[in-house]
């Protein structure tokens, strides 16, 4: 088939790859000209662990004191509002236990399979050091937040992901990154990182060229015309919807609802001369922070802010990540590098993965929100299932856009 995938994040290359591995002629269409999407600032970090969707009712307990004024990662800029209050009351209805419980479910069998799924990819990408499943830290800075932090930790699921007090040598080895030591550590294993994100996304991008891929700078749209979609301009049999935090306007033309919002997360990079190639990613948990160390560089990324992918970043939030960096005395100097990119989310913090029931020929696979990173190589091997009309791998029922409303069938 001639296949049209909107979207060249992650998530957009893993199905672009998969699908012309199957032998179809894919094109990915890009409207960006940059590496400026959220598959490509995020933190690394194959979170195999993340088997609770934060749509929950512990989510909705601890908001409050997780607010960016009180010290917290969470943002809700009043500018914003009228983005995000119409998703946090979503939100709240999709956070019921029985949601959760049903959300939970589906969301640990896609993660069971994340790893191997990248695994299997970082093979066909033919660099052996991408995927490193070296699993990631959890670290605290003081006694009774370490206790409170493993206790926690001791009563949530993490999937197939497994965890540990840290040894007295990785304590060691995380304190002498350290000016302020830190109190208590969990190594996880199960979990993994991507060495370089620049790498993987180059990596990937030769290897979709590689099985005759086709990448077009295209601002594409979406229209329905005789029980079909189609992008002006671009023939194509079928058509995969990746475009991250941009999907939900374009499958709302075929008749679909998709309430996604900006997820905007923030980092700061610089050069990583004296930070361990070897060491996993650190999550100080205490200030909502990750630490991870890239090929040539190395990156602190934080916050939660809900609002609309366009505004204005908010230079107070790379501020406050370079001061999280001082106090603990990290060994990362500046000149900084500063970016803000937009997760895609949708109220449950389940992704949208399937074949339209509205359209014949559209497939949808977005609003993955923290987990693109973690999810794209399963996600990629699903849409080659759906593209062939083959029965996934595994049950997508609970990822169908029509939980968000509709007739339930082709309008």
């Amino acid at each position: 088939m001639k296949i049209a995938i909107v979207g060249a994040g992650v998530v957009g290359l893993a199905c672009a790859i998969a699908l012309a591995e199957a032998g179809h002629a894919v094109e990915i269409l890009e409207r960006s000209s940059g590496n400026d999407a959220a598959s490509w600032g995020n933190a690394g970090h194959i979170a195999t662990e993340q088997v609770a969707p934060l749509a929950s009712p512990a989510t909705l307990r601890g908001a409050v004191r997780r607010l960016y004024p009180l010290g917290g990662a969470l943002s809700l800029p009043p500018a914003m509002m009228g983005a995000w209050l119409p998703f946090a009351l979503r939100m709240a209805a999709a956070s019921t236990p029985r949601a959760f419980a049903s959300g939970k479910q589906a969301l640990s069998a896609l993660l069971a399979d994340a790893l191997p799924a990248w695994q299997r990819l970082g093979g066909l990408l033919g660099d052996g050091d991408l995927v490193r499943d070296g699993g990631h830290f959890v670290a605290w800075e003081t006694p009774a937040r370490a206790a409170h932090g493993l206790a926690a930790w001791r009563a949530t699921d993490t999937g197939t992901a497994r965890f540990d007090s840290a040894s007295a040598g990785q304590l060691a080895a995380i304190n002498s990154l350290t000016a302020r030591p830190v109190a208590g550590a969990i190594r996880f294993t199960g979990s993994a990182h991507i060495a370089d994100l620049g790498r993987l996304g180059t990596a990937m991008r030769n290897r979709f060229m590689q099985a005759s891929g086709r990448i077009t700078p295209c601002d594409a749209d979406l229209v329905r015309a005789d029980g079909q979609a189609q992008i002006p301009g671009v023939a194509a049999d079928l058509i995969v919807i990746a475009g991250g935090v941009r999907s939900g306007a374009l499958v709302a033309r075929v008749g679909h609802r998709a309430p996604i919002i900006a997820e905007r997360g923030y980092h700061i990079r610089a050069a990583a001369d004296r930070w361990p190639h070897d060491l996993p990613p650190i999550v100080f948990e205490d200030r909502s922070m990750i630490v991870t160390r890239y090929d040539d560089t190395v990156q602190a990324a934080s916050f939660v802010e809900f609002g609309t992918p366009d505004a204005p970043p908010d230079a107070r939030k790379w501020a406050r990540l370079e001061r999280h960096v001082a106090e603990l005395g990290l060994p990362i100097a500046g000149p900084f590098t500063r970016w803000m990119g937009a997760r895609p989310t949708l109220p449950d913090y389940l992704p949208a993965i399937g074949r339209s029931r509205r359209v014949d020929n559209l497939i949808y696979a977005f609003g993955h929100q923290h987990l693109g990173l973690t999810l794209a190589a399963i996600t990629g091997e699903i849409v080659r299932h759906l593209a062939d009309d083959i029965t996934p791998p595994l049950a997508i029922d609970s990822f169908d856009l029509e939980r968000f409303g509709g007739t339930g069938g082709r309008a």
